[in-house]
């Protein structure tokens, strides 16, 4: 009895072991091979590994120097460049423009948009983008697939929603069936706390006039002072940070003065604005791809009307103008299309596309892909957790077929798209 006790003793500490190694390993990938692009503009780390335990990174270094577990799942990626998820900071799951898109949608229950929304989010992440926000979307959809996909019941990027926009009467987005509109600064506080309360972690204002909206001057400061500034306190006394949608000069400063986060668009931005913007941290997320001409045939396919398409042009050489500017200036600047990521626009997707006008505007290759990562965690406070490969952040990871830093066109074919340690899509054995 002692002898088979003793036996006992001695295997089951083996067995656990074994067992222990092999539950580790069946939870471990390491990704080998590949040479990981260097955010800060140092060295790249070729024939790179990248171990991959769980939803993190475990270990990145030079193949020799990080040991990977016995039992560990091998990803080839020689031949590729690895850069973390790519990263969209204007998404409208449940677009909806004006002309035949509008009419076709007119009554789409909220059962039918929030499968839309989802399907649009599994699009987004095969088309490596990893983390989204979305600045204002009908009946907390949103929230509902953002739940979703945090506990596993659906697929898609990471989302940091502002629930739905905080819109004027007679503003731009005010005319929307079924859009509730607020006004005067007790209204709009309210309203800011129900999105809080719903779950949102931003609040949208719409302070201009817009392009999708018949009528009214562009840059138009249409949201009061007051109510600009009530917003944004209440907002941030919740911890919760404010966009804005601007192409206004006059409206962006003084919510500039009142503590604004960030702007959408920015169509007629000034320099003068742009350097307040530069002082004070302000971000600003140009959407520059949706009135540039690579998103034309978009706009032709889902049956704009003439006066979008009107408003759209009007406003393209100044949106561009300031884009120009607001690179010279240095203001930070998160990537963000206005479109769904992975939209077809002129070869590629919205998102490549938009890194891809940055570049044409001003910025180098490397400036570019930051504002699509890096940049963009920053944007979301969130460069502790994603927006750079890094021991200990989730294994947000997408591969590419040439070299991002020295041509940004890269972005249009990717290989590998990886997130919190799942693979999403892969070709690389094909």
């Amino acid at each position: 009895m002692n002898k088979i006790r003793l036996r006992f003793n001695l295997v089951f500490p083996m067995f656990l072991m074994v067992f222990v190694q092999t539950a580790v390993a069946a939870g471990t990938t390491a990704i080998v091979g590949g040479t990981v692009v260097d955010l800060d503009g140092k060295s790249p780390i070729e024939n790179a590994v990248i171990l991959v335990e769980g939803e993190r990174i475990a270990a990145i270094g030079k193949a020799g120097s990080v040991k990977i577990p016995d039992g560990a799942e091998l990803i080839d990626a020689k031949g590729t460049w690895l850069i973390p998820g790519l990263m969209n900071m204007h998404v409208h799951l449940g677009l909806v423009l004006p002309g035949k898109q509008s009419a076709e949608l007119a009554n789409e229950s909220e059962a039918a948009l929030a499968l839309r929304m989802a399907a649009a989010a599994r699009e987004s992440l095969q088309a490596g983008v990893t983390t989204i926000r979305l600045p204002g979307d009908r009946a907390h959809a949103d929230l509902a697939l953002m739940r979703a996909i945090n506990k596993g019941q659906a697929d898609g990027p990471r989302i940091f929603s502002a629930g739905e926009a905080l819109t004027i009467t007679g503003g731009h987005g005010s005319k929307k069936d079924g859009k509730t509109n607020y006004d005067g600064p007790y209204e709009l506080v309210k309203a800011a706390r129900t999105q809080i309360s719903a779950g949102a972690k931003w609040i949208k204002i719409l302070i201009s006039g817009g392009i999708a909206t018949d009528g009214g001057d562009l840059a138009a400061a249409l949201m009061t002072p007051e109510e600009i500034h009530a917003v944004i306190d209440a907002a941030h006394r919740f911890g919760a940070k404010v966009t804005a949608h601007s192409g206004s000069p006059a409206a962006t400063a003084i919510a500039i003065d009142a503590g604004l986060d960030c702007v959408e668009h920015g169509y007629f931005l000034d320099r003068k604005t742009l350097r307040k913007m530069k002082e004070r941290g302000t971000w600003l997320v140009p959407t520059i791809v949706v009135s540039q001409p690579a998103t034309q045939p978009f706009f032709e396919r889902i049956g704009s009307p003439p006066w979008y398409l009107e408003r759209r042009n009007s406003a393209g050489k100044s949106h561009w103008r300031a884009l120009e500017m607001a690179i010279e200036e240095g203001v930070n600047i998160a990537l963000g299309t206005d479109q769904l990521p992975a939209e077809p626009n002129d070869g590629a997707t919205a998102t490549a596309r938009e890194a891809q006008y940055y570049v044409e505007a001003g910025m180098t290759p490397l400036q570019a892909l930051r504002s699509a990562t890096i940049e963009t965690a920053r944007l979301l406070e969130a460069e502790a957790e994603i927006g750079s490969l890094e021991t200990g952040k989730f294994a947000d990871i997408v591969a590419v077929e040439s070299d991002p830093v020295k041509d940004i066109k890269a972005l249009r074919n990717i290989a590998l798209v990886m997130k919190g340690g799942k693979v999403y899509r892969n070709s690389l054995e094909q």
